[in-house]
């Protein structure tokens, strides 16, 4: 299925294909554990694509993220979130997002796109704020964005129950994202 056409313009930068430099970019989550605290983390495996066309209408946005490379600087913590009762990730090696649109924000963007996540696909929306772009100082185009995005886990079939009922992971899931992107060619 092709995207929507976006009605906005991304200006700032040239339209080509990007792609996320996993050396400067970050995608960490953070959530409720036991009501009390929190619990952040990041993944530290992923693929991230960007593509505008001329016109600087319409970016298409395609990222792979490797579920094994969770880390939440536990290593016992991250064994059990690799389990199949978090992001089995034997059975659902990555999650994936795929754009399906965009649309104007008051501090930039709004990507609306398919999440899929332990093998269920929701619609989520990513705001997204280009921060910064340009020449590096080796003349390598770059742009720079920072992204949120927020889920229920629920949502994706991803339910643990405590003794007594209660949950020890908090339902609601945010997503940050520090995405740098070089310019791989233009149009």
């Amino acid at each position: 299925m092709n995207p929507t056409p976006a009605t906005i313009s991304i200006l700032g930068y040239p339209a080509g294909t990007w792609k996320a430099d996993p050396r400067r970019s970050t995608i960490t989550f953070s959530t409720r554990f036991l009501t009390v605290s929190v619990v952040r983390g990041r993944f530290t495996g992923f693929d991230a694509t960007l593509f505008t066309a001329a016109d600087h209408n319409g970016p298409t946005v395609t990222a792979t993220i490797d579920t094994a490379s969770l880390d939440t600087g536990n290593d016992k913590r991250d064994h059990h979130l690799r389990s199949a009762d978090y992001l089995d990730v034997e059975t659902f090696p990555t999650i994936t997002y795929r754009s399906t649109g965009a649309r104007s924000s008051d501090n930039g963007w709004v990507v609306d796109g398919e999440l899929t996540l332990f093998g269920v696909t929701r619609q989520v929306p990513i705001e997204v704020e280009l921060t910064e772009s340009g020449p590096n100082p080796s003349g390598e185009q770059r742009a720079v964005f920072t992204a949120t995005a927020r889920i229920d886990r629920r949502d994706f079939g991803m339910h643990v129950a405590m003794d007594g009922g209660g949950a020890a992971v908090g339902r609601k899931v945010t997503i940050s994202l520090h995405i740098d992107t070089v310019l791989q060619r233009g149009d």
